[in-house]
């Protein structure tokens, strides 16, 4: 039950079905209406989804914990998720992201800038020489590799990793038919991991190299090298394919914002804020109430659940407008979106992802001069992410000389 009783608003809509996984915004749309917070009685959880009460709980981890919170199933929590980045917090969180906070600086990640972009020219042209593509398996291409290479993972890791990632999320959700599928899949994927990663088989000067380093001062735990990794892997490829997918998916077909960014009217990094404050790639995390505490009117108890729904407060009309549900990058705060978390709990990895997702978008408006779809898209459906299975696409090459054009000259450079 939702509180003692006070007539709380509560709904029967299930997140999690197969039905408003494909497109679960008729049913945010609802859960906004009806107030703050709502409690949901399939998952016995309170719904938050509007902007302001989002970027509350996001940013109030004392009373919003993601210690035995994050995922909705005890089972989760405890066995899965103990002692892991994601649900950690205070001095712990801090112990736990410090040894890669060097190396998703803007300084460091500044230093990749040639490599990441000359992958994407490669790719962008191997695209627009065929016409016709799958953005996802492209996409994946371009992201995996980069992920699996900076964290100096042995490459025969990476089709298991690209194959595994999803299913660790499906943890987050409750416990239904994804998450008891995916439940061996994400534990058969540490297991590999604690097999195939080790001192020896990661790259030197890597990403890993830097964890075991940490470890070796003390400054972690040895049995955090793993969880860590596999952490900052799943989630950095997995979501930032599903945000430049969807960028993808919005500027194709017969609208101006292709042909603006390759008339560089237009700047790709607003392209990606757009893309994923209208779909974002995770569409909520769960937190522990600590103690008593009200959203809006609602009283929600010490203990209970809360789902914060970064998918619903990005079409929330009271943040973004009458046009929340329109495509407009370039709108006034367009990147003041929750789609890549806030407070201590923000994405760490978002600097990476927003080089990746304008250098390869940039590339792509320099290669072609026309997006369009190719044939029907197919869902992804997972219990948290949103995003794409296949996303076909046609791109119309560019037939001029390109021997005196720039480079990226105009992509976005991490903050």
């Amino acid at each position: 039950m939702p509180t003692s009783q006070t007539a709380e608003p509560s709904s029967d809509i299930d997140l999690f079905a197969d039905t408003v996984l494909d497109n679960p915004y008729p049913a945010y749309a609802t859960l906004l209406a009806m107030g703050p917070a709502v409690w949901l009685e399939k998952h016995q959880v309170w719904f938050i989804g509007r902007y302001e009460d989002v970027k509350r709980v996001l940013t109030r981890p004392e009373t919003f914990s993601s210690d035995n919170g994050i995922a909705l199933t005890t089972a989760a929590n405890q066995q899965f998720l103990d002692g892991t980045v994601l649900a950690a917090g205070g001095k712990r969180h801090v112990q736990l992201r410090l040894p890669l906070s060097k190396q998703l600086s803007a300084r460091a990640l500044k230093a990749l800038i040639p490599e990441i972009r000359s992958r994407a020219v490669r790719l962008a042209a191997q695209a627009t020489k065929q016409g016709e593509f799958d953005a996802v398996e492209l996409v994946t291409e371009f992201v995996a590799d980069q992920v699996v290479h900076l964290m100096g993972l042995p490459e025969a890791t990476r089709p298991e990793l690209v194959a595994s990632a999803a299913a660790v999320f499906d943890m987050f959700g409750p416990d239904n038919a994804r998450y008891q599928q995916s439940a061996p899949l994400a534990a058969a994927m540490m297991a590999f991991l604690r097999t195939e990663v080790s001192r020896t088989t990661v790259r030197p000067g890597s990403w890993m190299d830097a964890l075991y380093q940490a470890a070796d001062a003390g400054d972690i735990g040895e049995d955090d090298v793993v969880p860590l990794m596999s952490a900052y892997t799943t989630a950095g490829i997995d979501t930032t394919i599903h945000g430049i997918t969807a960028a993808l998916h919005h500027l194709a077909g017969p609208n101006r914002y292709f042909r603006e960014m390759r008339a560089e009217r237009l700047d790709p990094a607003a392209v990606f804020h757009e893309a994923i404050r209208l779909d974002a790639p995770v569409q909520g995390f769960g937190r522990r109430v600590t103690r008593d505490t009200r959203i809006g009117d609602t009283l929600i108890r010490a203990e209970q659940k809360v789902w914060a729904s970064y998918g619903a407060s990005g079409r929330d009309t009271r943040q973004w407008g009458l046009y929340a549900d329109a495509f407009q990058p370039g709108r006034p705060g367009g990147e003041l979106h929750l789609a890549l978390g806030l407070g201590p709990h923000s994405c760490a990895g978002k600097r990476l992802a927003l080089l990746q997702a304008t250098s390869l978008l940039h590339a792509l408006a320099r290669s072609g001069t026309h997006l369009d779809p190719a044939g029907d898209p197919v869902r992804a459906r997972n219990n948290t992410l949103h995003g794409w299975k296949t996303l076909p696409l046609k791109i119309t090459p560019d037939g001029r000389s390109t021997r005196n054009r720039r480079g990226h000259d105009r992509t976005t450079t991490p903050q």
